[in-house]
């Protein structure tokens, strides 16, 4: 059985940073060997996850 796909990314963010920022930020990422979205994609997922992990306390 195939794996099935992750779900279609249908919409959009807008995040407005500075240039210089944006352009460590891809240069990074190109070092790295990875696109800006999908490190963007991967911090949100991540960020979810640990807003909704119950809390320790």
């Amino acid at each position: 059985m195939a794996k099935s796909k992750a779900k279609k990314k249908n919409s959009q963010l807008i995040v407005r940073i500075n240039d210089e920022e944006r352009v460590r930020f891809i240069e990074l990422c190109e070092e790295l060997d990875t696109s800006a979205a999908r490190e963007v994609r991967r911090f949100i997922r991540d960020f979810i996850k640990k807003q909704e992990a119950p809390s320790g306390d």
